[in-house]
Parts: C-alpha cells; sequence; structure tokens
C-alpha cells in the first residue's frame, strides 16, 4: 500500500496537541504515519505524568493505522502507569479503523453523545 504525500495534498494539516487547560487537550489534523513518532513524545511529555488526562479528537481530520496505533499507545501507557485516559469526540474513522482491527475496547473512547 502506498503512503499518502503529504506534500502533494494541499488540504493535509500536521497533527498538533494543544493544552485547553489542567487534563484537557485536543488533538487536530492528519494523524498519520508522517506525525506518529513525533506525537507520541509531544503526548508523553504533555500528559504522561497527569493521573487523568481528557483528549478531544473532534478536529482529527485524517487517520491512518499509525494514527490508531498512536492513541492505543498512549491508552496501554496510561493503564500501565494506573493513569486515566479518555478520547472524547472520536471522529468515525478512528472508529471504523479500532472496529475493524478489532481493539475498540483499548481505546476506551467515549462516542460523540458522551458515552
Amino acid at each position: 500500500m502506498a503512503r499518502r504525500n503529504r506534500r502533494a495534498d494541499a488540504d493535509s494539516q500536521p497533527a498538533a496537541l494543544a493544552a485547553l487547560g489542567p487534563g484537557r487537550f485536543a488533538l487536530s489534523g492528519d494523524l498519520d504515519f508522517d506525525d506518529a513518532a513525533r506525537m507520541l513524545a509531544e503526548g508523553d511529555a504533555a500528559f504522561g505524568g497527569m493521573k487523568q488526562a481528557d483528549i478531544d479528537l473532534s478536529k482529527v481530520a485524517r487517520v491512518d493505522s499509525a494514527g490508531l496505533a498512536l492513541l492505543l499507545e498512549w491508552s496501554l501507557a496510561a493503564r500501565e502507569a494506573g493513569r486515566v485516559l479518555r478520547y472524547s469526540n472520536v471522529p468515525p474513522a478512528v472508529a471504523a479503523l479500532a472496529g475493524i482491527s478489532d481493539v475498540s475496547e483499548l481505546l476506551g473512547a467515549e462516542s460523540p453523545g458522551g458515552g
């Protein structure tokens, strides 16, 4: 499978993590192979030491399997450390990838309706 070339895609936006307040973050842009490693480090730095973090995914535009792997890695690292990490406003593409991969439970996401 060919990887998408971000430079050739005018609508592409790099992934970004923004702090919204104590324990609250928003992830935006394209969550894909090009940014997964960088975002792993940014997430660890931003909320890795917090007992609880809520991450809003409503502004995630595109996602691929590397993006899903990033979200899973954040979730698993939090569980292993006894922390709580919650995703809200999960885009349909993320939910679909998680469902196809049979990892929806590991993602621990809340539906756009809040539950």
